[in-house]
């Protein structure tokens, strides 16, 4: 038996694993030492194979086509310092619980630690940010491992699945030569998994389901805080269970619940406004908190709920540690969905609705006046995001960049409107990093799928352009371009005038007109928020890369948001009277 063969067979069995275990995409980042898995990727006829010769943004591409299948897309590299180019990626899928099967090719141990060429340590060097890490060694004599190396495939795809879902990593000391029989890795693939892994999901026992009824049911002023979720199809679940309680839900826009097919009805949406004013606060006291998901993005919301001396419950199928409020009285594992079936079956219907009645009058009174701003035609990045939730139609998706495009999105994508709508970030490390190529490989799965950012994060993550020409993506990319970074404004450093724009401002002066024109994109500058409109409606009906420019003033926003929790408050007011606290 020659090298090329026990090469050919390990690795085409190895591949053959990852699809039989349901990986059905790969991005590959060219090099020459990972050949042997390049080649045989792309020759498996159940994986659909992506190019992208950046790695750093080419992991962000898996991440996002990850993220919109949600199914473990698996990621491949040379040796090198392109390893390091995907840790900020595997960062993020890490702490957004998206899976990730990272593939790393490796200089054989004979030339490790001699001083050879793009050879790095890269044993276990992602660190605590996967899962789970396995070195995998080709036999060059012997086929007798290769039911082994198929069943670590299946357990590493598997660790990858498993709640918290999450990257592994797996590195391949690769000998040269490094070309395999291409034409035989059809004899290596089989019609089942070598090993089929099954797991369950996590339940209460029936005294703390009990327990936590009695809790629930003795409960009078009640609310439900959803954040994004790795859970499918809690929010039908979540919505039942709120409508039993007769809780309100305070639906983080990824959470998914706002534009959601079930009921909406008790969905409050503006409490990132609201909570800000102090009466609204002080008066809306819950005596009992159940939170699902990651915590919502809002700060006003974060600072109330530490404020809060009800009982708060957070509950998660994940097992992890999810309160950055501190304000947890108690974790509970298990299946989110099966949690909020499980109770609606031990609690009777609330029919008093005094308290969810309040929480919708503040909430619908916050709304009015938040969606008074989008009359005049002029520019800015609220009336931006009331005109996109206007805009965007039935069943699409929607990406959002770090800083504040996410929390404008909080405050002006309300409930209702258009369902379907699927909404996307980059939440877990909060990064402005990668988010142009998470982007692209969420429009590689799903249509419709437009992409919201500022323009630093733009400017950081321009190498996803270049993915989404040559891969043929259909994207939408809503610009907005205020000079600089926008959301630095709003903190405390502001008021160092002296060094503010230098230090946090970072003004560019950059023209991205040139940045469309040399990636093959669509581009038009907006004067208007109709031209907006006008300029987003019919980029849907235009096939490839578009990209809407909408300059903003900095300054400005900051003053709008000012004005706009004065408004807040003094259309508040008539509700606060005669209403005891």
């Amino acid at each position: 038996m020659d090298h090329d063969e026990s090469l050919t067979a390990y690795v085409a069995s190895f591949v053959d694993e990852l699809a039989k275990n349901g990986v059905s995409e790969a991005v590959i980042s060219p090099g020459s030492r990972s050949t042997p898995l390049a080649l045989l990727l792309a020759e498996h006829p159940d994986i659909r194979t992506c190019v992208h010769v950046d790695e750093r943004s080419a992991a962000f591409l898996a991440l996002g086509m990850a993220k919109a299948k949600k199914q473990p897309v698996a990621l491949l590299c040379t040796s090198g310092t392109a390893t390091a180019n995907y840790h900020p990626a595997i960062v993020e899928a890490f702490y957004a619980r998206v899976p990730l099967i990272v593939l790393t090719a490796d200089r054989p141990r004979e030339l490790q630690d001699v001083g050879a060429p793009q050879t790095i340590d890269q044993s276990g060097m992602y660190g605590r940010h996967v899962k789970r890490f396995k070195e995998i060694d080709i036999p060059e004599n012997d086929l007798s491992l290769i039911a082994h190396t198929r069943a670590v495939c299946a357990r590493m795809v598997a660790e990858a699945c498993g709640r918290p879902r999450g990257p592994v990593h797996l590195n391949f000391p690769f000998r040269e030569p490094l070309v395999p029989h291409v034409a035989d890795a059809e004899k290596y693939q089989t019609e089942a998994p070598a090993i089929t892994v099954r797991s369950g999901r996590l339940t209460l026992p029936d005294r703390e389901r009990h327990s936590l009824a009695d809790t629930l049911r003795r409960a009078k002023k009640g609310i439900i805080v959803c954040g994004e979720s790795e859970e499918t199809g809690l929010e039908k679940a979540v919505t039942q269970l709120a409508d039993r309680l007769g809780f309100p839900i305070l639906a983080d826009p990824l959470s998914q619940l706002r534009r959601g097919s079930g009921d909406l009805s008790l969905v409050i949406d503006g409490y990132d406004a609201f909570l800000k004013d102090e009466r609204a606060a002080s008066l809306l006291r819950p005596d009992v908190i159940l939170r699902f998901g990651a915590m919502p993005v809002s700060k006003a919301l974060m600072l109330w709920l530490k404020k809060q001396k009800a009982a708060h419950f957070v509950i998660d199928g994940g097992s992890p540690w999810r309160d950055p409020a501190g304000a947890a009285t108690s974790m509970i594992y298990c299946d989110e969905a099966w949690f909020c079936r499980d109770i609606i079956q031990l609690v009777p219907r609330t029919e008093n609705r005094q308290w969810s009645h309040l929480w919708q009058s503040i909430n619908e009174t916050t709304k009015r006046v938040l969606s008074n701003i989008g009359g005049d035609p002029s520019l800015s990045e609220e009336k931006t995001f009331l005109r996109l939730s206007e805009a965007m139609p039935e069943n699409a998706h929607l990406f959002v960049g770090s800083s504040m495009p996410i929390r404008e999105l909080d405050t002006f994508f309300f409930a209702g409107g258009h369902r379907g709508v699927r909404i996307f970030a980059n939440r877990g490390a909060n990064g402005i990093d990668g988010v142009v190529s998470t982007a692209v490989g969420v429009s590689l799965i799903k249509k419709n799928t437009v992409l919201v950012l500022g323009d630093l994060s733009f400017f950081h993550d321009m190498n996803g352009l270049l993915a989404a020409r040559q891969l043929g993506s259909d994207l939408i990319i809503v610009l907005i371009n205020n000079d600089g970074g926008g959301i630095f404004s709003f903190l405390p450093q502001a008021s160092e005038k002296a060094y503010f724009e230098t230090l946090f401002g970072t003004p560019h002066g950059l023209d991205f007109s040139h940045a469309a024109h040399l990636y093959g994109a669509t581009y038009r500058k907006v004067k208007d928020a109709d031209e907006f409109t006008d300029a987003l409606t019919h980029s849907f009906s235009v096939p490839g890369l578009k990209i809407i420019e909408v300059p903003t003033k900095r300054g400005e926003n900051v003053h709008r948001h000012r004005r706009m929790r004065q408004l807040v408050g003094e259309a508040l007011s008539p509700l606060f009277n005669g209403v005891r606290q």
